[in-house]
């Protein structure tokens, strides 16, 4: 599963912003991809005001950092085309200016990674993996409104 930490920076989305952000991010990895919706999982981080600094010198301007964690086999065009359509998104739902958002996306090999208790598959292989996935694991996600 691709994992994206999104962090604020002087700046509190709201419940809604987040789950639209989270809704962006999984549709633009999708899309750009090709990988199951299901596999993206968005989690949110605030940083306290105080916390950040840039060049040595605490920072008081709002940023949003996107950082992706993916499964490596994409090719350049894939990845920027996902970046630009997550830059994109988060600018329209937060409000926020393109020179405020950061945007970085980091190839792990899928044999570097374990999810529901197996090594992801390559890309393009996700239906076979997929095949082996509990039961009860589909009914916890299906619960949750996710269809696996």
């Amino acid at each position: 599963m691709p994992t994206y930490n999104v962090t604020t920076v002087n700046l509190m989305l709201t419940e809604d912003q987040k789950s639209e952000v989270a809704m962006a991010i999984t549709t633009a990895h999708n899309k750009s991809t090709g990988a199951p919706g299901f596999f993206a999982q968005v989690i949110f981080h605030d940083v306290a005001n105080g916390q950040h600094f840039i060049g040595g010198k605490l920072n008081d301007v709002s940023h949003i950092f996107v950082h992706g964690l993916i499964r490596a086999g994409r090719t350049t065009g894939a990845k920027s085309g996902l970046m630009a359509q997550i830059r994109d998104s988060v600018v329209k739902i937060s409000g926020s200016s393109e020179e405020d958002i950061w945007v970085y996306v980091q190839d792990i090999e899928a044999e570097q990674m374990i999810e529901f208790g197996r090594f992801l598959p390559a890309p393009g292989e996700e239906d076979a993996w997929k095949k082996e996935i509990s039961d009860k694991k589909r009914d916890e996600f299906a619960r949750a409104g996710v269809v696996i």
